[in-house]
């Protein structure tokens, strides 16, 4: 990473070098915060609503008020585009619970610590680039998805232990690890969700089992019915993603991302995958490039 990069940190530009949180932040020592990954095209972030919706979402499951509007969340995420120069980049923004006495138990008065920072990322639409390299090699792994009983599956924290255990359990070249439920049941990515297709139908695990609502899921999903594909939501098994005829894995910065490979057995794309990932980069032309 470029050392002339700029952060936003607690409403001031600063140079990345200089970019600091306090040892105390409970976002450092509990993992006691919020973020968002979004993406902008064109200088314009992609889908801010939802969002800044969800992460609302996340806030009010960790009972941190923080005191802070969408818009003021949207002009740090502004300030620090223009900054650095970009308008295609990844972006992503934290809110932790800032610093409080060393104690497990949350006080209800909150000084939060809030950071933007971006990287550049390759123009999308019709006329740009995939961020990855390949298709996808994919494999199962032994580490469940945490259940929704325990850390609601919808918010995103600062906690990610569960995603690094089962990325850890990875050999070298494979991309991403396939969760599944303490059922058994398939869930998603460390940080993806995940589609596939049967016979011409598009599933994905419905969000009632333990699966984050990812944004770019929603937006596919929506894609899909308007396009006229039969979709289903629902509970499935490994050996039904191992026997599709086509699987891709969705996040904000991969978009749609074919699975080439799942547990050694061959997937790839298809036509159904290529006509969304078409119809998802037309979208993305439409509301940010033109």
């Amino acid at each position: 990473m470029n050392d002339d990069r700029v952060y936003h940190v607690d409403g001031e530009l600063v140079p990345a070098a200089e970019a600091t949180v306090s040892v105390d932040d409970r976002g450092f020592r509990y993992g006691d915060a919020a973020f968002e990954t979004l993406r902008a095209y064109g200088g314009r972030v992609l889908e801010w609503a939802a969002h800044r919706e969800r992460l609302a979402g996340t806030c009010e499951a960790l009972a941190l008020e923080h005191g802070l509007s969408g818009s003021e969340l949207r002009t740090r995420i502004d300030e620090t585009l223009a900054a650095n120069d970009l308008a295609d980049a990844y972006v992503r923004l934290s809110i932790t619970r800032g610093v409080q006495p060393g104690k497990l138990t949350p006080q209800p008065s909150v000084e939060p610590t809030v950071v933007v920072y971006a990287k550049p990322l390759p123009r999308g639409g019709l006329e740009g680039d995939p961020v990855w390299d390949e298709p996808a090699t994919v494999s199962s792994v032994e580490t469940r998805r945490i259940p929704d009983a325990a850390l609601p599956a919808g918010a995103k924290t600062h906690n990610y232990l569960n995603g690094i255990l089962a990325r850890a359990e990875l050999e070298d070249g494979v991309d991403e690890a396939l969760l599944s439920t303490l059922d058994g049941a398939v869930a998603e990515g460390a940080t993806s969700n995940l589609f596939f297709v049967r016979d011409g139908r598009l599933h994905t695990p419905t969000t009632d089992a333990d699966v984050l609502p990812g944004i770019t899921r929603a937006t596919v999903l929506e894609l899909a019915r308007e396009a006229g594909l039969e979709v289903e939501t629902g509970r499935y098994e490994l050996a039904d993603v191992r026997g599709a005829d086509e699987a891709f894995l969705t996040n904000r910065t991969w978009e749609l991302r074919p699975i080439d490979v799942l547990d050694g057995i061959g997937i790839g794309g298809g036509p159904v995958t290529e006509r969304l990932s078409r119809l998802y980069d037309e979208r993305v032309e439409e509301r940010c490039y033109r």
